[in-house]
């Protein structure tokens, strides 16, 4: 009998220098590994604070996966969705021909987030006024090396800049 290719998942989220910012969708995977023990089930970001996706990829394809499916970690479908991540995904795909990569959906909607939203709603009604937060100097959370702050471009400016574009170059 013919072993079946092994499969991934790979959960990608945008990424943070917070540290903390990946708990929940560590606490997912942890319980998808639970429930899916036959498949590799891992998480990623796109920038900040790691693991990435290139070493994430190959970690999946060194450990004997044919067939990856990313499930991106967002919930609305912006420029990440619908150009950077594939984007991303095709140059690793290139680098592995015998390797299946597939773009998963996103969260986007589900009926199941109305529940989870009435119930941060009614979590919320007793937390303090927002005056009251005592907040941390943005000191406390240094960007990591070889990465810059973001800069709001207006609609457009930022094709001047994409220098992976040959259009642009």
């Amino acid at each position: 009998m013919r072993e079946k290719p092994k499969e991934a998942v790979i959960l990608l989220a945008h990424g943070s220098r917070v540290p903390e910012a990946g708990e929940g969708m560590e606490c997912l995977a942890a319980r998808l590994r639970e429930e899916l023990p036959d498949r590799l089930v891992e998480t990623c970001y796109m920038s900040r604070l790691g693991p990435h996706f290139p070493e994430v990829f190959e970690k999946c394809v060194a450990s004997g996966a044919k067939k990856i499916i990313l499930i991106p970690y967002f919930l609305h479908s912006g420029l990440h969705l619908v150009l950077d991540i594939p984007k991303m995904m095709q140059q690793k795909a290139r680098e592995f021909p015998g390797v299946r990569l597939i773009l998963g959906k996103n969260l986007g909607f589900d009926e199941c987030l109305v529940d989870l939203v009435r119930r941060r709603i009614k979590e919320s009604r007793d937390l303090c006024d927002v005056r009251e937060l005592r907040l941390k100097s943005r000191d406390c959370y240094p960007l990591p090396p070889g990465q810059y702050e973001f800069v709001p471009l207006p609609r457009g400016e930022a094709e001047k800049y994409d220098e992976n574009d040959p259009q642009h170059s």
